[in-house]
């Protein structure tokens, strides 16, 4: 999308001068009109000179350096960044008069920073650092290079990790020691921490079934291409697979589904096909790469990572140090990092693409790495044709990728933890990872000796800036900003309908009245109306507003006999569906995957939490056991990707 096309669909001045306005004015008389008009001036001749990079691109460097500035990584220097300094300063005359309440003249942190001006400046500098603009040709051949680049890489590591493997066989049987004596961390060696992460992941995965599983399919693309209900009619599953995972247990509904079906089983392939690399938008950084996989690998990867995420989140061991649903817990140990300084935030570059196949051998019991191994793609198709053997366990696009990394990491960090403290200070959200900050130089260490790479820009060790799950904090106070990414359009589109409406209420809470009012009035021009919030309320059943004038609410109306309500007619998404007749068997084999399956996992949550809570009465948990809910689930009912529309409805 060029420019032009942008101005078009929503005047990114009008933005960003309404936020400059609401920052600027938050100071009274202490910077005046004038300062705000000549700063409005100077963003938008360097947009119109640099075009929107320097929106998605320029401002959001500036941000970096401001976040190691403010972390006391590195002192700010604008002039390295393409800014002109304030004289005698390394400080920038853009927005100066809020970067002199943060850092002294040299760059550095101020003693006592004004964390409004902290705030507001994050604000405007990552305002568009995520606009999903389309990439370039340059930018996609970028990310496939840098794939390629890590897969030589992992080459040497997993070299270097097959070596290792045979040394601890040797140390294990050399030496007998307790995995949780007090020791200093940096004592241990490689060897030792292998040892002790096994251990873990032993005591973690002991009574754990791999075969105890309920297949489904993902909603994802599959490197197959069957869609829908395609998916349920099998025309190859690999011979890899169906070693460990029978065909008749995991792939029918029942062995009457096996029989009615043998003559097809004659002409069954069991191929493995590999997988195959997509590249779906991001940003205006560039795209993001996923792996889409073939249809029989997802189907089992489905139910066998679903089941780690419920065994993780509910072992003693795990539940308080690994999370996969939840990111409160992070973005809480972030928030009081930056207030003490006792917890450091670390985030890693390429996570999912650096956990190497041997690196998983290493670590996990033999019984879980059989089934881990034997539902994993060992190889990709590139765009161009190219069939890439994989040294990763599972790039993204797997549903093990995430909960197998996750456990990674936390193997390795708690096995070379100094002590039970630190252990139990431990958090791990993907690759998001919290640790005690006198054990964060050691924790940086011990992931890159197995291959993974921290992204030092991103980790937080030192000041009282911390990041985390999608929590920016400041010495104990949030200061993370709304990050547009949804590209406007003046055509009615459900995406922006909801995610404008988001930010416009996002910018309401941080008290940035100028912008919600510009965006606002951008959607009434669009949609005309649109219903308001209902206070006392927390979530409302369709996209609201906080504030809406009388003119623009929604006005037709009706009173609902049955639930004794009034009700609007109001715009809602609705995603598209279709029916689909595909033989009996195999609507019941969907049936069993999708319906039964997902009523299965919810019981087990409830009966887990049943037996955990001492305030659970055994009738019931005798009540859940046998809870059977009516489901408006329908076998021949398919909702189609990226086909939703609005519509309106009545609320």
């Amino acid at each position: 999308m060029y420019l032009m096309d942008i101005e078009k669909r929503l005047d990114k001045y009008k933005l960003i001068a309404a936020l400059i306005t609401d920052v600027y004015s938050s100071y009274g008389s202490v910077i005046n009109t004038r300062t705000r008009r000549l700063t409005l001036q100077k963003v938008i001749r360097r947009t119109e000179t640099e075009g929107i990079g320097f929106l998605t691109k320029t401002l959001p460097r500036l941000g970096k350096a401001l976040d190691k500035a403010l972390s006391e990584e590195l002192p700010l220097n604008c002039v390295e960044l393409g800014f002109k300094p304030q004289p005698g300063t390394k400080l920038p005359k853009l927005f100066g008069e809020l970067f002199n309440r943060v850092l002294h003249q040299d760059g550095t942190i101020l003693p006592d920073p004004c964390v409004n001006s902290i705030k507001h400046l994050r604000q405007l500098l990552y305002l568009y650092y995520k606009y999903e603009l389309p990439y370039s040709d340059e930018q996609e051949q970028q990310v496939l290079s840098k794939f390629e680049r890590t897969e030589q890489e992992l080459e040497t590591i997993s070299a270097r990790l097959r070596q290792l493997g045979d040394d601890v066989a040797e140390y294990t049987t050399s030496t007998r020691r307790s995995p949780y004596r007090q020791i200093d961390a940096r004592a241990k060696d490689q060897k030792e921490v292998v040892r002790e992460a096994r251990i873990l992941l032993s005591r973690l995965l002991a009574f754990f079934d791999p075969k105890d599983i309920f297949p489904r399919h993902g909603p994802g693309a599959v490197a197959t291409k069957q869609q829908l209900a395609g998916k349920y009619v099998w025309n190859n599953i690999s011979a890899k697979i169906t070693r460990v995972y029978p065909l008749d247990e995991f792939f029918f509904a029942s062995l009457g589904h096996v029989c009615d079906r043998l003559e097809d089983l004659t002409s069954l392939k069991h191929e493995d096909l590999p997988a195959r690399v997509c590249l779906v938008p991001k940003d205006s950084r560039g795209p993001r790469l996923i792996s889409c996989e073939p249809v029989d690998y997802q189907w089992v990867q489905q139910g066998l990572g679903n089941a780690l995420v419920r065994l993780t989140e509910t072992h003693e061991l795990t539940k308080f140090n690994v999370f996969f649903t939840d990111q409160v817990p992070n973005q809480i140990a972030a928030l009081f990092g930056s207030e003490t300084k006792r917890y450091a935030t670390l985030d890693l570059n390429e996570a999912s693409d650096r956990v190497s196949l041997e690196l998983v051998r290493l670590l996990f019991p033999s019984h879980v790495y059989t089934y881990l191994e034997s539902c994993r793609s060992s190889s990709t198709v590139m765009p161009d044709g190219l069939v890439l053997p994989l040294q990763k366990f599972a790039p993204m696009g797997s549903c093990l990728c995430f909960p197998i990394m996750a456990l990674t990491l936390w193997a390795i960090l708690t096995a070379a933890a100094p002590d039970t403290d630190t252990r139990e200070s431990i958090h791990v959200y993907g690759d998001d990872v919290i640790v005690p900050t006198a054990y964060a130089e050691n924790a940086m260490n011990q992931l890159e000796s197995f291959g993974l790479k921290v992204n030092h820009d991103k980790s937080c060790t030192k000041g009282r800036f911390r990041e985390s799950c999608g929590m920016d904090a400041f010495n104990g106070i949030p200061v993370t900003p709304v990050r547009l990414r949804t590209v406007w359009s003046e055509s009615p589109s459900p995406d922006v309908y909801t995610s404008w409406i988001a930010y416009a209420n996002s910018f309401y809470d941080r008290q940035y009245f100028t912008v919600y009012e510009e965006i606002v009035e951008a959607l009434f021009r669009v949609y005309r109306e649109i219903p308001m919030k209902v206070k006392g309320r927390k979530h409302d059943p369709y996209p609201s507003l906080v504030e809406v004038p009388e003119k623009h609410l929604p006005r037709t109306s009706r009173w609902n006999k049955h639930l004794q309500r009034r009700e609007f007619k109001v715009w809602v998404v609705k995603a598209s569906s279709t029916d689909i007749e595909i033989d009996g068997w195999s609507m019941l084999l969907r049936y069993f995957a999708e319906a039964v399956g997902s009523q299965n996992r919810e019981l087990e949550i409830k009966r887990d939490q049943a037996i955990s809570s001492s305030d659970r009465s055994t009738r019931e948990y005798e009540d859940w056991r046998y809870y059977n809910p009516e489901s408006a689930f329908s076998v021949r009912s398919y909702t189609r990707r990226d086909t939703s529309m609005l519509v309106k409805r009545w609320r």
